[in-house]
């Protein structure tokens, strides 16, 4: 009988987008390459619930449920994935009694950001990990008490810096244990069709708002992103950014074009993990910023979006957070515009190297066995 692991985390939550769908579908596949059987549950309350248009709308009318049943059913979780609605009012997936049996019987609950909390679910697994991937937020806004991370036995954060004389960021007392992004899939590498065409799928303002520490205010990423505005001015190569933006945020969507960005509607190109992975595949290499929190405190902070890149062979240039992976080849760090546009330059220049280099980091330090072997002993679980 197969060993159980039960991930939770937030995906009829954020319908539409394919990369933070393919966040928790990652550590799905990545526990069921090892040979556990996996139970994915998600819980969503009623003002979450909406149609197309935003409206509060009841469960089963709603894009969320809808999302749902199109993603589990895409990656083949239909019958072992559950969205329990308003705290069990109703239920999609798996019926009561086969949530009840999982959760009593698993190794180990993965408790992606905490989302996982109802009382009778979390009574029943005997084990629980939470996991931190917003490192930084997660721990200021529990020291303030804006945010609880309710009772888990482990904490993770992929914060690799997190809890060492490099990083400000404040441990609020917990001994944080250091995890990285997954690959969802180390797929057959293939060739772009062209070799200069640096993407990225971005909310202009991020997932949060500001955070303010010690009477330090952290920015976002728009801030990063207006650091290099002139990149693509600058560059022969095209920069492209699949941009959730604000029409209240019509300036910088025109600087960013005067500036020779190429914007694209991310609901278009990445709105299912089979979207984002082919949106990523057709693309040359990433460039990308980082939230001004993961850059200011040297987190070590590391993106699951540029973890896919990675995996299909894609160089990436990405915003240095004091990241430890690679050695500046097929992952390529830069702090300053100046750098930015050299090692553009640089990629392009010996693009089939940097692929090839891309690949193996990858392969080396996000694939499921390097990555799930030391969290499962971290969580006190034998592989």
């Amino acid at each position: 009988m197969s060993r159980t692991i039960v991930v939770s985390g937030a995906l009829a939550n954020k319908p539409n987008n394919g990369g933070e769908a393919l966040v928790r579908l990652a550590w799905v596949r990545g526990f069921q390459q090892l040979g556990f059987r996996v139970c994915f549950i998600e819980q969503i309350a009623k003002p979450t619930c909406v149609d197309a248009g935003g409206n509060v709308v009841p469960f089963e009318r709603s894009i969320n449920l809808a999302y749902f049943k199109q993603v589990t059913r895409d990656f083949g979780l239909a019958e072992s994935a559950a969205l329990i609605y308003d705290d069990g009012a109703a239920v999609y997936g798996l019926a009561e009694d086969d949530i009840d049996a999982a959760t009593s019987s698993a190794d180990l609950l993965v408790n992606i950001s905490g989302h996982l909390q109802l009382p009778r679910l979390m009574k029943r697994i005997r084990r629980k990990a939470y996991v931190d991937i917003d490192p930084g937020y997660t721990q200021i806004w529990h020291g303030q008490k804006l945010l609880s991370l309710g009772e888990h036995d482990v904490y993770f954060t992929i914060g690799q810096n997190i809890g060492t004389p490099d990083c400000s960021i404040p441990t609020g007392g917990i001994d944080w244990k250091h995890t990285r992004p997954l690959a969802a899939a180390l797929d057959p590498a293939n060739s772009p069709p062209r070799a200069d065409r640096f993407t990225t799928v971005a909310a202009w303002r991020g997932s949060f708002g500001g955070v303010t520490y010690n009477g330090r205010t952290f920015g976002q990423k728009a801030h990063e992103f207006r650091k290099v505005i002139e990149l693509p001015a600058r560059s022969p190569h095209t920069f492209e950014i699949a941009l959730q933006i604000h029409s209240g945020d019509a300036k910088d969507r025109a600087a960013l074009e005067a500036n020779r960005w190429k914007l694209v509607d991310p609901a278009t190109v990445a709105s299912t993990p089979r979207d984002f992975r082919r949106y990523v595949r057709e693309s040359s290499a990433e460039f990308s910023v980082a939230q001004g929190i993961y850059v200011e405190t040297n987190s070590g902070w590391f993106s699951d979006r540029t973890v896919q890149y990675l995996a299909a062979g894609r160089p990436v240039l990405v915003q240095d957070t004091g990241y430890r992976y690679g050695r500046g080849v097929g992952l390529v760090p830069y702090r300053t515009l100046d750098e930015a546009v050299a090692r553009a330059d640089g990629i392009v220049a010996a693009y089939d190297f940097h692929s090839r280099e891309a690949r193996g980091i990858a392969e080396v330090h996000f694939g499921a066995e390097a990555v799930l072997g030391p969290f499962l002993a971290d969580a006190g679980v034998a592989a």
